[in-house]
This record gives C-alpha cells, structure tokens and sequence, in this order.
C-alpha cells in the first residue's frame, strides 16, 4: 500500500476529472465556466509552488499569465504559425526567460520588499502591453482569431471547437501540470524549497543555496502561467489585454489562499468557489456592481474560519479521523522510548565528511587578528585562535563577552571587519555560510533554528540533502527514496540523537528537550568534519543535561567540536581545552583545570573573589 500511496493523488485526478463533466453540470456549473477553473487552477499550481511551497508571495503573476498567452496569440494570428500546441509551449517557454530575468532582479529583497516588486513589475508589464507593444498585443483591443487546437492523427483528425471537446483538451494538461508539480514537490528540490518556507537561514546554513532554488520556483511558476495564458487565448479564440492587469495577480492570490496554499489543488477549488460565486450574484442574484462587495466578504470569511482553506480543512480532517484510529500506540511506544534509559555510546558513532585533499594534520581551523566592529561598538577585537583536528574545545565568558559574534564569524554567517579564517587550510575570511557548510564546518544555533511546520525525519532529510547533493541540483523529478544514502542518514542521526520513535512526528509537537536535541541532529546530519555547538545544553533539566552529554561524548569521536555553554561542569567535563573570551577578546586558554584555578577568570567570573570555581 505504501508503495503505491504516492500516485493516489494522480489516480483521484484522473477519476475526478472523467466525472467532472457528468457531475458539475448538475451543480448549476455551465461548460465554460468549468473550462474557466481548469485554465485557473492551472495558473494557480505555479503560483501554490512559489507561494505554498517557497514562501514567496508574488502579485505579480499577471506579467507572466499574458506574456505567455500573448507570445503564443502573436504567433497564431498576426505570425500566421499554425500549430497551436507549439505556440502555446513557445509562449511558456518564452515566459520562463523574461521569469528568469524578472527573478534576478525581485529575489534581490524577501518578504514584503520583493511582493512590491513585483506588483511594480505587474504595472509595468501592463502599461508596455497596452503603450509601447500595442501594435503585437492589440492594445486594449487585444488579439482576435485565435485558432482552437486540432491534431490530426492520421486516421482521423481531433477537433476541439465545443465547449465539452475544449474540456477534454484543458483536462488533460491539467493534468498533465499537476503530475509535474506533484513530482516537484515530492522531489529533492520540493523538500528544500518547504524548509525556505519555513526557516530559510537554516536551509542556507544546511548548505543550500536558497536563492538558486528560489530563482527555480520563481521560473516554474511562470511557466505554468505563460502556459496557462495560451490556454486561455485558445480556449476564448482571442487573448485579452485584461489577462495583464493587477486584477488578474489578485485573483490567483485569492482562490488559492480559499482553496488552500500549499495543496497544488487549492487553486483548483478556490477558483470553483470563486467563479460559481461570481456567476451566482451576478446572474442569479443580480446584485449589479455590488457583487465585488459581497464575494469579498465570503472570502474574508472563508480566509478567517478555514486558515488552511478548503483543501487544507479536509486534509486536517482526514488526518484527525486516522490518528484517532492509530495514533495511540505510536505516542505510547514514543513514550516510552522517551522514558528509557538513552546510552549513545551504544549507538556507532557518524563519522565526518572526508574529502580529498584534507590534511588531518595541524590546526583544522585557525583564525588570526579576528575582529568585528558594529559602528562605533568593538565586538571583538584582534583575535587569534586555533584547534587541533580531533580537538574538543570550549568556549566560556561572561555575558556581552562576544561569543555568539566570535560563532557566527568563524562559521561565516557575518563576515569580520579584519582579519582571516583558514579551515583545513583553506581561507574561508569571506565566504558564506552555505559553502562553509559544504566544506564541512556548521553549527547548531542558541535559539532552536528548526523547520516547524515539517516532521522531524523531514528536518533530517533536508541537512542530509546538503552534503550528498553539493548547494545546488535541479533534481526536480527525482524521488527523495532514490537518493543514495539519504535514508540512512536520517536514520542514524536520529537514533543518535534518541528521536527515532518521534521519525514522523511534526517538530512543532515535540519537547523542549527533543527540540534541542533536533537542533544538534541537523548540524550532524550534514557529516561536518568541525561541528560548532551553541549552548546545546541550554534550558534542559538534569536528566536531559546529562544525557545531552553522554550524546556530545559520543558524536565527538573522529570530529571536532567547539562548543559555548554557561554550564562549566558539564562542559569542563566535555572539553579537553578551554578559550576565555572578556570583553571581545582572549583573556586566557588553559585545560579545565588550569581553568578552575586561574586568577584572572575568577576575576572576570567573580568580580575578584577568589578561589577554586565549581
């Protein structure tokens, strides 16, 4: 069964699609307002990838919708080209350049930034249309005499000059576009573009090139709407100017937050909703230009009450209704695996990245005259510090002493002021955090940095992606089962991290313990050959502190690690050396014993009281 399970979508696509035509009509849908919410629903997959599955809310999906019906119309009509599905692809195909270029220049700014961007990009795709480019686009006349498609066969020739015929024509490349998208997201790709989302610093500092991915999200949903666009202008016989307005980019906004984002088949369903509504105050209610008025407050209403929309409602259901039936026994076993005795010693340790060249001789990583100012503020200044390969390190000071700065320097998440940075002999001063993590140096943050809205085995999957695809693949029809070693992975770094009973569980329901301990499983998922650790043991209890310690005992053999805590016990116990850093700089180095016993981190610690730390 779950070996099928992944193309039951499709199977139900098919089977809904062939009974569409039989049902809906007795539903009060006429045929072209149903052919309507296929080319809709079409549209709005692209933009359910960008929007649903990326996080990146684009209003300006209308340049991409009429550029590509447009570019195809042109062809049909005044080029005299007469083969329509070639028009139509050439369109899309086209679409996805002028997508490309568009994306170089949005994708420069994120969130709000980036949805002004491209509502500007709308309204100047508008105005060229019906200014500068009137004489191809029609102007505000736009394009008549656009053929219906026809494929002859040989045998016979298939027309499409009915409404139910043109129906059969739109359902199969609806199809055909949610087959596509379904594959996309149940790819590599899919899974990192989810975890952008969600957390996109920690998918970069995974080792993921975001933006490169985002570029790709961005061109697929304008295919899909440069696609759609020459459906339409065939579907109509004509491309009207109309498809390049604002209005258009509010739309697919509109039935795709009804239906439900981040379902691919939320836009299908909220344009159900919104054009039968559309139809019915207008034809049937007669509500005049009051319609908008209404139809409006339906849709604040259905935003309100069903926040995941309408596809997302029957999925909660669907899932409520199955774990009731089997969720007792998986939280009882995670209960108890949470309740047993956890001994990583147990468990084989993952070993580090090994690449070719690397010496495993000298310092692993070595920083000379760091320093990092902020105005008129000196973070840190002019420091010198290096490990051994093998080494485990600690980091301690006094709060403000700079060691989330001194981090987030030596794993390239800011670049210092001066200075220079050499991992396995390799000047990193001014690289990213991304490609640092390719090299095989992360860490695991303060602050939990998860992807909230994923399960934990999804969190896994995507830190292991990033060593065992490099930052950047367009795998976008691959299954993530067809990675090789992927499953492995995750299964190890989950049962050293004690969370394999919790494999399927969405990561917003964990523990706070749990959450920590996931923290730590993401940077070691990537096979760092230097892990860098961050308060890992901060907000535990006693238990969970030491067992997070028999946990760092055990993953540290064969990796080094350097690891900040305010808990000087457990981490004299850890460490076979420790780096005191006062005011930005290093005040002292000196075993866990030296340590204990030094005047001048007593000082810096007890305000000059002296004698022998804890």
């Amino acid at each position: 069964m779950n070996i099928k399970r992944p193309y039951l979508a499709e199977l139900l696509t098919a089977v809904a699609l062939i009974l569409l035509p039989f049902v809906l009509p007795w539903l009060g849908f006429s045929p072209s307002t149903i052919n309507r919410i296929l080319i809709w629903g079409l549209f709005g997959i692209g933009f359910d990838l960008l929007f649903g599955y990326t996080g990146l809310l684009s209003f300006g999906q209308s340049a991409f919708y009429g550029t590509g019906g447009m570019f195809a119309a042109y062809l049909l009509t005044e080029a005299g080209f007469d083969q329509v599905m070639i028009a139509i692809i050439i369109g899309a195909a086209v679409t996805g350049v002028v997508g490309y270029v568009i994306g170089l220049i949005a994708l420069r700014r994120t969130g709000i930034y980036f949805a002004m961007i491209t509502v500007a990009i709308a309204e100047v795709f508008f105005f060229v249309e019906f200014n500068p480019l009137s004489a191809f686009t029609g102007g505000e006349n736009g394009l008549p005499g656009v053929p219906q498609p026809q494929f002859n066969l040989g045998f016979t020739v298939l027309k499409f000059n009915t409404d139910w015929s043109m129906y059969s024509f739109l359902a199969f490349w609806y199809f055909v576009g949610i087959v596509v998208a379904l594959r996309i997201v149940r790819s590599p790709v899919g899974a990192i573009l989810s975890a952008i989302r969600d957390n996109p610093l920690r998918a970069a500092a995974l080792g993921h090139n975001i933006h490169g991915y985002k570029l790709t999200a961005f061109i697929v949903a304008a295919i899909y709407a440069g696609f759609a666009g020459g459906l339409l202008a065939t579907m109509q016989g004509f491309m009207p100017p109309d498809a390049f307005m604002f209005e258009t980019s509010g739309q697919v906004v509109i039935m795709t937050a009804i239906g439900g984002a981040g379902t691919l088949f939320g836009p299908l369903v909220g344009a159900s909703v919104w054009l039968i509504l559309a139809d019915f105050f207008q034809n049937t209610l007669h509500l005049g230009a009051t319609w908008k008025l209404v139809l409006g407050i339906v849709f604040v209403l259905l935003v309100v009450f069903l926040r995941r929309g309408i596809v997302g409602a029957i999925v909660d259901l669907y899932r409520l209704a199955t774990d009731r039936n089997g969720r007792a026994e998986p939280e009882a076993a995670a209960e108890g695996a949470a309740a047993a005795p956890f001994d990583p010693s147990k468990i084989e340790p993952m070993p580090a990245r090994q690449r070719g060249g690397a010496s495993t001789s000298g310092p692993i990583l070595k920083a000379t005259g760091l320093s990092k100012r902020y105005g008129g503020l000196m973070a840190n200044s002019d420091i010198d510090f290096s490990v051994e390969h093998g080494e485990m390190r600690g980091i301690i000071g006094p709060n403000g002493a700079g060691k989330s700065t001194f981090f987030k320097m030596l794993t390239c998440e800011v670049q210092p002021t001066s200075g220079q940075i050499v991992f396995e002999g390799r000047d990193i001063t001014h690289m990213g955090v991304t490609d640092v993590c390719q090299l095989g140096l992360t860490k695991s943050y303060q602050i939990n940095q998860l992807f909230d809205r994923l399960t934990v085995r999804r969190n896994l999957t995507i830190a292991a992606l990033g060593e065992t695809r490099g930052k950047f693949r367009l795998d976008l029809f691959r299954s993530l089962r067809s990675v090789p070693g992927l499953d492995e992975q995750v299964e190890r770094t989950a049962a050293l991290v004690n969370l394999t009973a919790r494999l399927d569980t969405p990561v917003s329901e964990l523990a706070y313990g749990e959450k920590r301990r996931l923290e730590i499983g993401l940077a070691l998922a990537t096979s760092p050959s230097l892990l860098l650790l961050d308060e890992p043991l901060a907000g535990m209890s006693p238990r969970e502190r030491v067992e997070t310690v028999a946990l760092l005992k055990s993953i540290a053999r064969g990796r080094t690690m350097i690891i900040i805590d305010h808990d000087m016990d457990s981490l004299f116990e850890l460490v076979e050396k420790v780096t005191v850093l006062q005011e930005g700089k290093v005040l002292v180095e000196g075993t866990p014993a030296e340590i204990k016993t030094n005047a001048k981190v007593q000082e810096a610690y007890l305000g000059g009281v002296h004698g022998e730390m804890a």
